[in-house]
Formats: structure tokens, sequence, C-alpha cells
């Protein structure tokens, strides 16, 4: 019998066992993941210290324990030192990001799409190379991760970002999210903690979760990770990664000061943690920062998918990591993959060496800041953060709205973006905002219409009420 009485005890969740299945663990995690659910409990609720939540239930204080790690793991909540266990704030919302309004008449502004004009070059670019006859082979089953003249000359051309390593640090993933994936499969395991900014790309979110990895919020500081929370965190918090997008971050399309690269370097490499750098954004950026890697490159796992300045449909990645990992991120990819598209990978391999690339990225660019300048002027009245460079903005919502509420009535008036809740880590305080990504539209008029509707929404907020 519990030893209090909690009859007239004002506790935020109290659970029925009374039909208890063992392990009792699972089934009080399954009770509060459908608590979740039903709406018993909801994001930001502080839940009950562990030692009280035995007494009430008359269990062990290990059977709590091992019930809030598994709903750790799953991401439904988030412990913060000093503080308690609270219910994580992006349980209710779904961390992926599908394209599915094309045949529903919906304007995309929440997919991060790079300009598609340029994909004229590239078919026939592809239509030239296939008349060559050694193309032939690459239709071939062939080394999993990339030929060994794809990872030499990739290699080569990595040196315009300032990533200068060797082809035998290079692997090719199906794109950036693959590669993403197999560095959490192969370099991590369940239960593993890996800092992130506390707002972050979904796509990892969604990983982590599947795998059982729990993603840690650092506070922020100047609208990036606090480097006195960092160590802080690494030093006492058992951290084992640290995932970082430093160039035009998403959500938030903030770029790291060197400083902070300097710093998030210097810990990595005296905690002896791995260093994720998703450098997604890095070559539409005019002014050029070292790369993470460039200053910790036997910490850091370095990412460049070509889908937002080559083509989004080849599904290439470059990886470059230190020696040590290659073994085992080379055993990920080829149990996730198999191999990697010899064809697909040819014809990037071919492309980066041809004088068709920098045209297609300069277009790209131009395309860009063409469509961030028709955004600035239908937004102007608005707190809207983002580089002219940046395919996406960060709009920041008038007090009256949040994010979520905003995302919902936008998409029932016709246009699509993600809210801030969607990009939340962990327990994080969510801002009150929206990501707009200005090159999803098929051209400027349509994003034009999308904005409009947007800007409507935001004048008129007393017509829609807070969902």
């Amino acid at each position: 019998m519990p030893i209090n009485s909690f009859e007239n005890y004002p506790m935020t969740w109290k659970p029925q066992l009374n039909n208890r299945k063992p392990p009792i663990y699972k089934t009080l995690a399954m009770l509060l993941e459908e608590d979740i659910e039903k709406g018993n409990l909801n994001p930001g609720d502080k839940l009950p210290p562990q030692r009280e939540l035995a007494d009430f239930l008359d269990l062990n204080l290990s059977t709590i324990t091992r019930a809030f790690k598994l709903c750790e793991e799953k991401g439904l909540i988030c412990a913060k030192v000093g503080k308690g266990t609270f219910i994580s704030s992006d349980v209710n919302v779904s961390n992926t990001l599908l394209y599915q309004t094309e045949s529903k008449g919906i304007i995309e502004l929440g997919t991060v799409h790079p300009p598609y004009e340029q994909n004229t070059y590239i078919i026939n670019f592809i239509k030239n190379v296939l008349k060559q006859p050694e193309m032939e082979k690459f239709l071939q089953y062939m080394s999993p991760s990339g030929t060994h003249m794809q990872k030499k000359s990739i290699a080569k051309w990595l040196e315009r970002n300032n990533i200068y390593t060797k082809e035998e640090n290079v692997l090719l993933s199906t794109g950036g999210q693959n590669a993403i994936c197999a560095t959490l499969l192969g370099l991590f395991k369940a239960g593993d903690r890996i800092a992130t900014d506390s707002l972050s790309f979904s796509g990892i979110k969604s990983i982590a979760k599947m795998i059982g990895i729990q993603l840690v919020p650092i506070p922020q500081e100047n609208n990036e990770m606090s480097i006195e929370s960092l160590e802080n965190y690494c030093k006492n918090e058992n951290i084992k990664g640290i995932y970082i997008i430093p160039d035009y971050h998403n959500p938030t399309t903030h770029s790291m000061s060197n400083l902070s690269r300097k710093k998030i370097a210097e810990i990595a490499k005296k905690y002896n943690i791995i260093i994720i750098e998703d450098a997604i954004n890095s070559i539409f950026k005019p002014d050029l920062q070292d790369p993470v890697f460039s200053l910790a490159s036997n910490n850091t796992i370095y990412i460049l998918s070509t889908s937002k300045f080559i083509c989004a449909g080849l599904r290439v990645a470059f990886v470059v990591a230190p020696k040590r990992y290659i073994g085992s991120l080379e055993n990920a990819l080829y149990n996730m993959n198999l191999m990697v598209s010899p064809f697909n990978a040819e014809i990037v391999h071919r492309l980066l060496h041809s004088p068709i690339i920098n045209k297609i990225i300069e277009e790209r660019k131009d395309e860009i800041i063409k469509r961030n300048e028709a955004t600035n002027k239908i937004l102007s009245d608005y707190n809207l953060i983002g580089d002219k460079n940046c395919s996406f903005r960060w709009l920041i919502l008038p007090d009256e709205w949040d994010g979520k509420s905003f995302e919902i009535y936008a998409k029932n008036l016709g246009v699509q973006v993600y809210c801030a809740e969607r990009f939340s880590v962990g327990n994080s305080i969510v801002p009150k905002a929206v990501r707009i990504c200005v090159t999803a539209p098929k051209d400027v008029e349509e994003l034009e219409k999308g904005l409009n509707t947007i800007k409507s929404l935001l004048k008129n907020q007393r017509d829609f009420p807070i969902i």
C-alpha cells in the first residue's frame, strides 16, 4: 500500500494501473503515451517527481525510472536538471515534413525546395552523358559508397568549401537525411544523448526518435548555442554528439559566428565528442566561413547534400569523416542502402567537373535573391528574419498568434507553412514563429499569391481565434 494518502493530493498525473501486465514499466510508459494522445497531458506539463509517483502507485522507484527513460527515448518527455520532468513541447506535432500538397491546390511554402528551373540543364547533361559507352557499367552493382575516382575528385571539389581531405575519408550516401541516419546508426546507440539547438532540423528529430537517441536542447545565446551551457552539458550530462547546421540554420536562418565554431571544435576535442556538421546550405553563402570540420577534423562528420545546389531527385550527398569512423559509417550505409546508386553518383561526379555546375549554382543564387526581394516587399511590416541568399525565412508572429494555430489557418486558406513547434527539441520554450520557404512555389507569381494570403492572415488575426 502507498505510504501516503493521495486522495486530495494535487498531482499532475495520476495513472491507474488496475490491470497490471508485466513488465509494469512498459505498461506505465504506454499509459503516459495514451494520456498525451487523449489530451490529458499537454506539451510543457510537469510530471510528478519519480519518488512521489512510485509512492502513489506502490511501485519501486526503479520501475518509474525505467518507464520515464523509455518515454524519454521516444521523445515524449524531457528531463531538466534541477527542474523536473516535462511533456515534450513537440509531442502533438509531426516531425515528418512530407511534400503532399501538389494535388490539393495548396501553395507550398513549408517544405524546403530548391529552384527547379535549372533541372533542364541537368536533363540535357544526362542525355549527353548517356551517349558515353562506359556509362553502362554504372547500371551494375558497384562499390557501396562510391568509386575511388568519384571520391578522389569529390575530395578535390570540396576544397571550395574549405574542406581539405583525402579520398579515403570520403563516402557517398543517398542524400543528406540518409547520411544523418547512417551516422546515428553507425556511431551511436539507443539511449545516447546528442546536443542540438533548441530548434533544429526535423529530420534528425524523426531519426533520433526512431533509433531511441535523446536530443538534448542547449540553451541559446545570440541565436546560437550558448558555449558555456554546451560545455556544461558535455562535462556533466554524458553527451556523445553535437549536431549543428552552421550556415543558414534550419529553421531560424542564423549563421554561426566564427568564435562559436572555434569553441564547439575545442569542446568536442576536449571531451572526445562527435560533431555532426550539416552543411546543407553552405554553398549559397556568399561569405565563406570556416567549417567546423576544418577546426576539428578528427571529431567531425561533415555532410554536404547535393539536393539543394544540384538536383533533389538524384539523391546524393558527400560524407567526410575521420579514418576511425569510416568503417562503421560504411557498414551502416551498406545495411541501409546496399549501395548508393552508381549511376546517380556518376552523374553528380561529372556535373561537378563540368562548366554547367557554376551556371546552375549562380542561377539558383539569383533566383533565391529575386524571391527574397518579393518576400521582403510583401511582408515588410512584419518581423521577417533571414538573409537574401537563404531559400527560407523565419517569420516571427505577432503576440496574438502561436505557430501551430497559424499553420492550421494558413493551410485552410490554401498555403502551407511550418510552425516552430515542428522544430522544437525536448521541452524548449517554443517561439511564436513559422518557417517560409521562398523557393518552394513554382514561380514568383505563386509565391506572391501565397505571401499575400499570409499577410492577410497576419492583419486579420481577430477573425481567427487561437486553436
